[in-house]
């Protein structure tokens, strides 16, 4: 099985860490607006290598928490 087919088997939802692009179709929230949260929340992010990749979980409790972003 390919990288790309096991990427399919996990929905969005259920995975710890999301990609730049996860993130954004998963909130609904731009990209841009997604990489400034992330400068601010330093805690949102885990960099592996040069790759960002966002906690859903805290990503969920900040769009629960915030009035406007």
């Amino acid at each position: 099985m390919k990288y790309e087919e096991k990427l399919r088997i996990v929905p969005v939802w259920e995975k710890a860490m999301l990609t730049v692009d996860e993130a954004v179709a998963y909130s609904g929230i731009g990209r841009d607006k997604l990489i400034e949260l992330a400068e601010r929340e330093s805690s949102l992010i885990l960099w592996v290598g040069s790759k960002r990749l966002f906690k859903r979980k805290k990503l969920d409790e900040i769009i629960e928490n915030v009035h406007s972003i």
